[in-house]
């Protein structure tokens, strides 16, 4: 029998660790804000978090993985939900965002950020990268998604959606501090980090 490939070892590992990260992000409690019928939760940070420190293909799947357990029927989100309805509810569109969030993210934070040669530059364009996959592409599927499901104006969607902005933000900002500082100290994390990031 073939010998089992550690670096195919290393990122199943890294996968499901960062999926439990997720989850375990979603035992803080949600907070509603009543504009509309989206919570605020923790978890967006995790996947924020797996994009900048796992690249673009094991940062989607450990979201992929998070969410195939909560269509399953596990209740792995901030509040306990789990099962096929969060997923057509109000925030269905989000939840589904988080896939091509930490894709976008862990895509231009190893293609691009990590290649900067100066820390200021390095941290703006991780910071930059962190919000485009961590707030534009989730908002782009989750405003109007609400809007369609909640029965809502799209411009009122959008308007409830800008109070999730400054709290992201500092997600953002939070995410890309933990992920640089990662990959200074471990730069084979993503198959071994330029020079520029070292």
């Amino acid at each position: 029998m073939a010998a089992e490939n550690p670096q195919t070892t290393q990122n199943t590992v890294l996968v499901a660790v960062f999926a439990a990260l997720i989850a375990a992000l979603g035992l803080v409690p949600p907070i509603t804000v009543g504009i509309i019928p989206v919570p605020i939760t923790l978890q967006t940070l995790g996947v924020m978090l797996v994009g900048a420190l796992l690249g673009p293909v094991r940062g989607m799947l450990s979201v992929v993985v998070l969410e195939v357990l909560v269509l399953a029927g596990l209740p792995l989100l901030a509040g306990g939900r789990g099962g096929l309805g969060v997923f057509l509810g109000p925030t269905g569109g989000y939840l589904l965002g988080w896939i091509p969030a930490a894709l976008v993210i862990g895509f231009l934070v190893q293609h691009w950020a990590l290649r900067q040669t100066r820390p200021a530059a390095r941290f703006a364009a991780a910071l930059l990268s962190t919000a485009v996959g961590g707030i534009g592409v989730i908002y782009a599927l989750g405003v109007p998604w609400t809007a369609v499901v909640a029965g809502l104006p799209l411009s009122t969607s959008l308007l409830g959606s800008l109070v999730f902005v400054p709290g992201d933000l500092l997600k953002a900002g939070v995410a890309t501090a933990v992920a640089l500082n990662v990959h200074r100290s471990y730069r084979r994390l993503l198959g071994g980090v330029p020079a520029a990031a070292r």
